[in-house]
């Protein structure tokens, strides 16, 4: 797990965290949620991203529709610029972008 790179004292006190769970006194649970708090936030997609990331994944429209749980529709509006994605959309846009198709499906 990479801390933040933008706070100092966060990435401390994840490495703190790590070493408490290590010895047993953090649990599973709570570890995952330090964890969480020290994800590098995601990056806005724009419309020609999105499209150069299904290109680059040799993907349809309809395709990437159905892997990311949405309507043909709407992928054609995030390419357009007419609607963007949120939330878990954009969370997959990143792994797609980060491991590419293997690591959605």
């Amino acid at each position: 797990m990479k801390p933040k790179t933008d706070s100092r004292i966060l990435a401390e006190m994840h490495s703190t965290a790590q070493d408490i769970h290590a010895a047993g006194f953090i649990t599973k649970r709570r570890m995952l949620e330090y964890d969480a708090l020290c994800l590098e936030p995601i990056p806005d997609y724009t419309s020609e991203k999105i499209h150069s990331l299904r290109e680059a994944n040799k993907i349809s429209q309809a395709v990437m529709a159905s892997v990311f749980n949405v309507t043909t529709s709407t992928i054609q509006k995030w390419e357009n610029g007419d609607k963007h994605p949120s939330g878990p959309s954009l969370k997959l846009l990143n792994i797609l972008d980060r491991k590419g198709l293997e690591g959605l499906v």
